[in-house]
This record gives C-alpha cells, sequence and structure tokens, in this order.
C-alpha cells in the first residue's frame, strides 16, 4: 500500500465541497428537469431561497462550468440559465444521488 494520496481525491473534494453548499444541488436539479431556460425570477422560486443564497451558488456554479449564463432576446437585462454540457454530464451523477438518498435508511 502507498502513501500516495490519489490526486482525483482532491478533485472530488472539490467537486463535493462546491455541491454541498446550501442550493447548489437544487439549482442544477432544477435546471437539468427544465425544458428550456431560467430565468434567475424563476429559479429563485424555484429553489425557494434568498435572492443573495441564489445569486452566490449561480456564480459559483457557472466559474466552475456547471451552468451557462445568456443574455435573453426578449429582455437584454434578464439573464437566462441553463446547464452546460458539464452539468449535464453532471446531470446522472446527481440523479443517482437523489435516488439513494429517498432510499437511505435515516
Amino acid at each position: 500500500m502507498t502513501d500516495d494520496c490519489d490526486p482525483t481525491y482532491g478533485k472530488v473534494d472539490r467537486v463535493l465541497e462546491l455541491l454541498t453548499k446550501s442550493k447548489s444541488l437544487h439549482i442544477l436539479m432544477v435546471l437539468d428537469r427544465s425544458d428550456s431556460p431560467l430565468r434567475f425570477t424563476e429559479l429563485k422560486a424555484l429553489v425557494d431561497a434568498s435572492s443573495t443564497t441564489v445569486s452566490r451558488r449561480i456564480k459559483e456554479l457557472e466559474d466552475n462550468r456547471l451552468i451557462v449564463r445568456s443574455m435573453n432576446p426578449e429582455s437584454p437585462q434578464n439573464n437566462l440559465y441553463t446547464l452546460s454540457k458539464d452539468g449535464r454530464d453532471l446531470s446522472p451523477i446527481m440523479q443517482r444521488l437523489f435516488d439513494w438518498a429517498e432510499e437511505w435508511k435515516d
């Protein structure tokens, strides 16, 4: 057995740190289940969190390339949010985590 730590563990730790922040997974799951891009106000209402929390999580998720912000052509001051390719790649893992949590005994 080796004393060296696999660098993948550090990557997993960083992902888990991001995803376990308040409302991060919820935002990602809402975007995953949405048929179309969502405005900030729609996203905020669906995750039932403060504007500050949603704004911070969106910024962090965008900085980590899990969501994409685009301009709303109908109203340029309102941004639209969708999952990025990386966010979509994470989707089945998130869904499996939710499924497992429902089955897990407290």
